[in-house]
Parts: C-alpha cells; sequence; structure tokens
C-alpha cells in the first residue's frame, strides 16, 4: 500500500507496534542468552609476533582457529608483518601449543616478539567504565531533551533511543557475537546519532504545534514526518554507505562497529519516525501546550 497523508498515521502506528515487538524479543534475548564479552571485558592473552610481509589476515587466522579451538583476533601493528593475536585464556588444566607449532604451516619465520596475560581485573575496570560512559551518556540526553521539549514530546525521543539501544544489544545477544570495546563505541555512537534524528522531527512537530494550532496532532506528526523525510533519508542513506564499506572492507577488528552502526542507524531512522511520533500521540499531546501563558499583572 502506498502511504501519503491520508494513511501516514496508520503506518506510523502500525510500525510502532512492530518496533515495541522487536524491542521485547530483544529484552527477552538479552535476559536468556547474555552478551558474548569479548577479551576486552573478559580478560585473556595477547602475543605480537613478526611475520612475512606477505603474509595476510585471512592466511593466519584459521590456522590459529584451528591450532587453538577458538576464535583469535587477529590485529595488523603499525609495522609491516607484525601482527597483535589475542585469545581467551584456556580451561584449568589445559595447554596451548606452541605459536611455532600453530603457525608452521605457513613455512615462514615466526617471531614472537612478546606474549602477556590481560587478567579479569582489568576487564572489570573495563565493564564498570563503559557501563559508566554509557550511564553518564543517557542522563545527559535525559536531561537535554527536558530542558529543550515539552515531556510528552521528549517522551518519544527518549523512548526511540532506548529502543536502537536495546535492538542492537538483543542483536548481539541473538546472535552471541563478541561484544568488545569497539562495539561498545559504536553503541555511544548511536546514541548520538538516533538523538539527531529524533531532534529534527521534534522541533518541527514542536514548530507546526505553534504556527498550526488549529490541526489535530495526528496531521501534525504527518506533516513533520513528511516535511523531514528526504533529509532523513538522505542523512541516513550516505551514512550507511559508508558504514557498509566499513564492513564489507574494514576486516574482522571492525566488524563488530560496523554491524552495531549498521543496525543503529536503520533502527534509529525507523523508530524516529514511528514511536517517536506515536508516543507523544499516545500522551495526549497538543497545541495547548506550546502556547504561551499570560503573566499575571497582580502583585
Amino acid at each position: 500500500m502506498f502511504i501519503n497523508m491520508k494513511n501516514a498515521t496508520k503506518w506510523r502506528h502500525m510500525t510502532s507496534v512492530v518496533s515495541v515487538c522487536l524491542m521485547i524479543f530483544a529484552l527477552t534475548m538479552i535476559a536468556t542468552k547474555g552478551l558474548n564479552w569479548g577479551l576486552d571485558f573478559t580478560g585473556g592473552i595477547v602475543s605480537e609476533v613478526q611475520l612475512d610481509s606477505k603474509i595476510t589476515n585471512s592466511e593466519i587466522a584459521p590456522l590459529l582457529d584451528a591450532g587453538f579451538k577458538q576464535d583469535v583476533a587477529v590485529i595488523a601493528s603499525g609495522e609491516p608483518g607484525r601482527w597483535v593475536l589475542r585469545y581467551a585464556i584456556p580451561p584449568h588444566g589445559t595447554e596451548l601449543p606452541p605459536l611455532t607449532e600453530v603457525l608452521a604451516p605457513l613455512h615462514t619465520d615466526v617471531q614472537v616478539l612478546n606474549t602477556s596475560i590481560v587478567g579479569p581485573q582489568v576487564g572489570q575496570e573495563l565493564t564498570e567504565q563503559g557501563g559508566m560512559a554509557l550511564l553518564v551518556s543517557v542522563l545527559v540526553i535525559l536531561a537535554y531533551l527536558s530542558y529543550r521539549f515539552e515531556w510528552r514530546l521528549a517522551s518519544g525521543s527518549l523512548f526511540a533511543l532506548t529502543h536502537d539501544i536495546v535492538f542492537v544489544l538483543g542483536f548481539f545477544a541473538a546472535t552471541q557475537m563478541e561484544f568488545n570495546l569497539t562495539t561498545l563505541a559504536a553503541i555511544l555512537a548511536i546514541l548520538g546519532y538516533s538523538l539527531n534524528d529524533s531532534i529534527i522531527i521534534a522541533d518541527r512537530i514542536r514548530e507546526l504545534l505553534i504556527a498550526k494550532p488549529e490541526l489535530s496532532i495526528q496531521e501534525i506528526n504527518n506533516e513533520a514526518v513528511a516535511a523531514t523525510f528526504s533529509r532523513t533519508m538522505v542523512t541516513s542513506g550516505t551514512t550507511l554507505i559508508t558504514v557498509g564499506s566499513l564492513w564489507l572492507l574494514g576486516g574482522g577488528p571492525l566488524e563488530g562497529f560496523a554491524i552495531a552502526m549498521f543496525i543503529g542507524i536503520v533502527t534509529g531512522t525507523w523508530s524516529s519516525i514511528s514511536v517517536g511520533t506515536s508516543l507523544p500521540e499516545y500522551f495526549g499531546l497538543n497545541s495547548e501546550h506550546y502556547k504561551p501563558k499570560p503573566i499575571s499583572e497582580e502583585p
């Protein structure tokens, strides 16, 4: 069915229901499966090796995964042929084979430059600091929205932000992809990106409530979405192209970041239009809430 001004309200309400259902599903995945914390949070072993500069990541990673029987993060260092390997500490009573033995099929000289163990205490500190960064960001955003908009209009933007973050976390819980510091950085970036989309639509709604008080809130929201739709699509589209390129060409170390950003941009655009406008309607937002209040002349 073609979307126009006559049926836009119906589409917004339908997509809002879908958003709520997806959010419930995401929360269920987080509660039942939990996140697959990466070595940044759980601790592990970090080794640095020097190989022939012609050897690529695609040659190293399969050998390490098979030899250590776990996913090994292979990160290119600053110098040609130097690689940083990150992997979990083996269970008690088991030992990992030497790196030189695991990488022997490459038929090159393998120099293990250093090996260090990142303990769980460091992982705990990273978890606490990352959670604190996320909490502070949400509180600052909440304070800004409360100051900028009437609470009914601010509630839509806040719920849209929550929806985007929960959905990304739910995806990582459902797929059990590694959740590391780069993914956390993507979560913080999504907060800012989604907030920008929500504020633009909310600001347009506020302007229309003041300029056209005779219109119903449904018509106001539809006009606001229509007025900002082309801008939203262009901005989101160009950003998705960049993030998609990063996803395809960035390699394993940036995969989690790119996937989280891609999902966050799509859901951020979706939620700003759907729940970001439907929730204020549900709370009874109207032009009366933005009419200037007369100042009493009585002393």
